[in-house]
């Protein structure tokens, strides 16, 4: 099955890119956990940004910290309070979140250790550059911890490119993007060491409305990679949900 502009009609008057994200990782994950070897186990993560906050105000109020300087809760011990120095800047901000649709991969072998990320983009983390500066920094550290990456971006309503700028964080580049990085994409990476050295992997594929979805390889470890079949989870999440 062709890959579906999911933003645009008629298929954005058919079903909701939320409703179709919410899918898709579920797929993968089973599919993963038919595939992969025994030691590993894939799981979803889903995180709606803002959509998913804690009320700071009753957590503050249910706090073990005593009401007021220096004087005991209920007959407890009183607390020295250190008096902090005014700030050296306050300022009205807002500090970013961004939305997470994403399977996990586990080494159960080695007390659950992460080894591989699947990231679907989606709008949200393509929106501002705060968003995309916060994203493309977790996808950093996730590789420095030698976390392997798969991203995939079908979001062709803003034509950013989070790969590019990824390696553009790391004052790298990819002759493969060409001068105007194709919005809509899907690249695999890791960072392995070689002789005394690491090196970052990368084998990117842009992604064309129209056109089947590649195959790219998820790393387990230094020498292990198994084939994620982006076309058959997209082609079952589609049937799933009723999508021609």
């Amino acid at each position: 099955m062709p890959l579906h502009d999911h933003f645009h009609p008629p298929f954005s008057r058919i079903l909701s890119w939320g409703q179709f994200r919410g899918q898709w990782p579920g797929v993968i994950v089973r599919q993963l956990n038919t595939t992969l070897p025994p030691q590993y186990r894939a799981g979803p993560t889903v995180h709606l940004g803002r959509e998913a906050e804690i009320d700071v105000g009753t957590f503050a109020s249910q706090s073990s910290w005593p009401a007021t300087r220096g004087q005991a809760g209920n007959g407890g011990t009183a607390v020295a309070v250190w008096a902090a120095a005014e700030p050296t800047l306050a300022v009205e901000t807002d500090l970013a979140d961004f939305d997470e649709f994403e399977v996990r991969v586990y080494d159960t072998s080695r007390d659950q250790r992460l080894v591989a990320a699947v990231e679907l983009i989606s709008p949200g983390n393509k929106d501002r550059p705060q968003q995309r500066s916060q994203f493309t920094a977790k996808c950093a550290a996730l590789l420095r911890h030698g976390v392997s990456l798969l991203l995939v971006d079908v979001v062709t309503e803003r034509c950013v490119n989070l790969y590019a700028d990824l390696l553009d964080l790391i004052g790298q580049s990819d002759p493969s993007l060409g001068e105007q990085p194709p919005a809509t994409y899907a690249v695999a990476c890791c960072w392995r060491p070689r002789g005394a050295s690491r090196w970052l992997e990368t084998w990117n594929r842009e992604l064309k409305p129209g056109l089947p979805l590649p195959c790219l390889p998820l790393w387990l470890t230094e020498d292990l990679a198994i084939t994620l079949d982006l076309e058959a989870s997209y082609e079952q999440t589609c049937r799933d949900l009723r999508i021609d």
